[in-house]
């Protein structure tokens, strides 16, 4: 068994493109069935905040997770594909 606390401590994976999506921000859980509904991690925030801005939480739903390890949460999301730089 996890708790919450432990994964709050876990990186999030994008399986599909390998990226590192962020540490989880909260859980939403459904109290009356006993279990976890969506990660939570926090939107992405340029560096300047005053002139990038801060960009919506992203919610995974738990469907998505692939895999909870010791030190990852592998999710299975292509919604969150990091864009392709032109060359």
């Amino acid at each position: 068994m996890v708790k919450v606390s432990e994964l709050r401590l876990r990186d999030v994976i994008n399986v599909v493109d390998g990226r590192r999506l962020g540490l989880i921000k909260d859980v939403e859980i459904d109290v009356e069935e006993g279990r976890i509904k969506a990660l939570i991690l926090p939107g992405q925030t340029g560096k300047f905040l005053f002139f990038f801005g801060h960009n919506e939480d992203m919610v995974i739903p738990w469907e998505k997770v692939v895999k909870v390890g010791v030190d990852v949460i592998l999710v299975e999301n292509p919604n969150f594909v990091a864009p392709q730089h032109r060359k």
